[in-house]
């Protein structure tokens, strides 16, 4: 169970079009955690499989539906490092010909799926980078509820990459009891240099939760370059722990106490008076 004993961790990856090379990696790097702290560990958007074409993360989905042989995998890396593991996000075939979802799936130190989400809003966007544009939505279906997991005694809210820009997503997530917040993504190198950190600390402020966000980093076989500069962030927006390039894993305390030391010095829950459907004066 979640105590002053559990550690926050991010996975920083630079995945690619293998999944056995990206599992080895995942592998690799939840090797070298403290056996004595249960740990929180989020992976990155994609965390499998990034790097080709679009529609290959399709392709990927409907294999698995044959088998269910990523989550197979990962459950048994979650029970094999004791470890609750949030799998950034993994296609998962969707009811709707030709479309996956973007989902991230949680596991349990005991091998358990314990929830899911899948990504709310996707990322159509113009971007002054080398790929110029992208149209997530070509492939993927978006999802239409959000998600707060329970991990021991906490609960853990769920969002992926572009939900960073949806603040009201978090006051959901928030208002549903959420002390943690993950963020995996894959932050373009432009969009990232420009609002990624920015982002996490106001969501991390004005929620006042614990931010678990995990990055792809470098440049991937197709040419996209994502942003990395994974960290943990505070109740009260400190950076608690950062990488900002390369592959490698970081740990943060999580520390209940303080969090609630920070919501009850300052308790904007209870200020919050749109909570209480302000009417608006014609």
């Amino acid at each position: 169970m979640l105590n002053s004993n559990m550690q926050l961790c991010a996975i920083q990856m630079c995945s690619n079009t293998s999944v056995a090379d990206n599992f080895s990696e995942i592998e690799k790097q939840l090797g070298t955690l403290s056996q004595d702290k249960q740990q929180l560990v989020v992976l990155p958007e994609c965390c499998l499989f990034f790097g080709g074409k679009d529609k290959a993360q399709l392709s990927l989905a409907e294999e698995d539906a044959k088998n269910q042989d990523l989550k197979t995998q990962l459950a048994a890396m979650a029970k094999r490092f004791n470890v609750f593991l949030v799998a950034g996000s993994i296609p998962v075939l969707s009811k709707i010909v030709g479309k996956f979802t973007n989902t991230s799936v949680v596991f349990s130190p005991e091998g358990h799926e314990l929830g899911s989400y899948d990504k709310l809003h996707l990322f159509d966007v113009a971007v002054e980078d080398n790929e110029k544009s992208y149209c997530e939505s070509r492939y993927a279906l978006a999802g239409d509820h959000v998600s707060v997991v329970d991990v021991g005694a906490s609960k853990l809210g769920l969002s992926i990459c572009y939900d960073l820009r949806f603040p009201e997503l978090f006051r959901q997530l928030t208002q549903q009891g959420a002390t943690i917040i993950s963020v995996p993504s894959a932050f373009t190198r432009v969009t990232g240099a420009a609002h990624w950190l920015t982002l996490l600390q106001a969501r991390a402020i004005e929620n006042q939760v614990y931010i678990i966000a995990a990055g792809q980093e470098g440049v991937h076989l197709n040419g996209r370059e994502t942003w990395g500069q994974s960290v943990i962030v505070s109740p009260w927006g400190d950076i608690l722990a950062q990488l900002d390039t390369g592959k490698g894993i970081i740990c943060a305390d999580y520390n209940e106490q303080e969090l609630l030391k920070v919501r009850t010095a300052m308790p904007v829950a209870v200020h919050n008076r749109f909570n209480n459907k302000l009417s608006s004066y014609e």
